[in-house]
């Protein structure tokens, strides 16, 4: 069993933790990097607005990810909020089955604004972000990112992570 650190305190399970976390429920995004043959993603439900004006936003992205050399490379990043209807989408960003890199963007549309990250063309949200920064804290970074460009298409539903799984919320 391993354990985390706590300074001053008891450590905490990271079972425990882990299985805390899946009770916290996520918006579920596709983080995008890389362009063309270069490219690869994957999934996170830790997206959050840092600033509006200027507006950016931030992501945790693990350092051991197909993606975290990528974004540190092209210094760019998509996020990618899903909806219902993209539930294959994320599975194929989760890697299920074994897909990488840039055979995760097979079997959906994808899109660039401005600074050429891959976009999701029917996601509910969009964000096209260059690179600000990437502070590193323990297996992942905070990346944070400028939005450049913004795509909407609100279709009043959404796709969430909770409990270990993919589900569907409707306004």
């Amino acid at each position: 069993m391993t354990e985390a650190k706590v300074p001053g305190g008891t450590p905490v399970d990271v079972a425990d933790f882990r299985a805390a976390m899946r009770l916290i429920v996520g918006n579920v995004s596709v983080i995008t990097a890389g362009v063309g043959e270069d490219r690869s993603g994957l999934v996170v439900i830790s997206v959050v607005s840092l600033s509006a004006e200027p507006p950016k936003v931030i992501a945790c992205v693990n350092r051991s990810s197909s993606t975290w050399p990528l974004i540190e490379h092209y210094r760019h990043f998509g996020v990618n909020s899903l909806g219902p209807q993209h539930q294959r989408v994320a599975e194929r960003f989760s890697g299920f089955g074994g897909i990488k890199g840039k055979d995760r963007y097979e079997g959906a549309e994808w899109m660039t604004l401005k600074t050429g990250a891959s976009l999701l063309s029917d996601a509910v949200v969009a964000f096209d972000c260059s690179l600000d920064e990437m502070i590193d804290r323990g297996t992942h970074s905070i990346v944070i990112g400028s939005v450049a460009a913004v795509h909407t298409r609100d279709a009043g539903q959404a796709l969430i992570y909770w409990r270990g799984g993919y589900r569907p919320l409707d306004a």
